[in-house]
């Protein structure tokens, strides 16, 4: 049975407005086109950063620089209007990311089995009725992912929501409801770890975002951040 982390964890971190040091950073249309906001719960937002990153040289990705900033920055940015709260699940030592100020938790189940232990810690460690997961490594977001996001979980009935681009599925970004526990405790202590696989076991939503494809590009070696930062300097994202 994977260990409770709420014990350890620092006091919920509330979204306040963009602090000066986020300002440059991603997305530039996040502070001009936000969409208006719709009744919802509150939802705490967990950023996947536990991965190996074995296509980097095990470089964490989390701080890898983009456009002066390191990504989890650009991300934070993003977020912080659009949730109640920010965590970041990661298995590095929590002073790596003191300059951020955001609660840190370990995935609760050891030998980091992937993004669904991230979650499933994040659903741990808090009481909010939603979690979404988004990895480390996608600075372009759109302003309205958890608006989209919660429409579709809403509109299905479902459990998770997840999100396409039109051509795929982007399966580590999750916004799931505290219900899924039992279901994602026990596919993980059956060794299981396949992302996608899970998804398709439960009541699941999906949210499209083919009018924003480049939002999920993510980045898994070092010509991807040559990319995006290309992107970035000719204001594509």
């Amino acid at each position: 049975m994977p260990r409770s982390v709420s014990s350890t964890l620092p006091p919920p971190h509330r979204c306040p407005a963009l602090s000066p040091w986020y300002d440059g950073c991603t997305n530039r249309d996040t502070r001009e086109h936000m969409p208006a906001p719709i009744p919802r719960p509150d939802i705490t937002a967990v950023i996947l950063a536990g991965g190996k990153a074995r296509r980097m040289d095990g470089a964490d990705k989390a701080l890898l620089t983009l456009a002066g900033q390191p990504l989890l920055a650009h991300i934070i940015a993003v977020l912080q209007p659009q949730v109640t709260e920010i965590l970041l699940n990661s298995n590095r030592p929590a002073e790596c990311y003191a300059h951020f100020s955001l609660p840190v938790i370990a995935d609760a189940i050891a030998d980091q089995p992937g993004p669904l232990a991230g979650l499933l810690s994040a659903l741990l460690a808090r009481d909010s009725d939603l979690v979404l997961a988004v990895p480390c490594d996608t600075p372009c977001l759109p302003a309205d992912l958890v608006t989209r996001m919660y429409a579709a979980l809403e509109a299905e009935h479902a459990d998770v929501c997840s999100v396409s681009d039109g051509a795929q599925l982007h399966a580590a970004f999750m916004l799931a409801r505290r219900s899924v526990i039992p279901a994602l405790q026990s596919y993980l202590a059956a060794g299981k770890r396949k992302v996608q696989d899970w998804l398709h076991e439960q009541k699941l939503a999906v949210a499209d975002f083919s009018d924003r494809p480049e939002a999920f590009s993510n980045v898994n070696t070092a010509q991807d951040l040559h990319r995006l930062e290309q992107r970035f300097n000719s204001h594509e994202c």
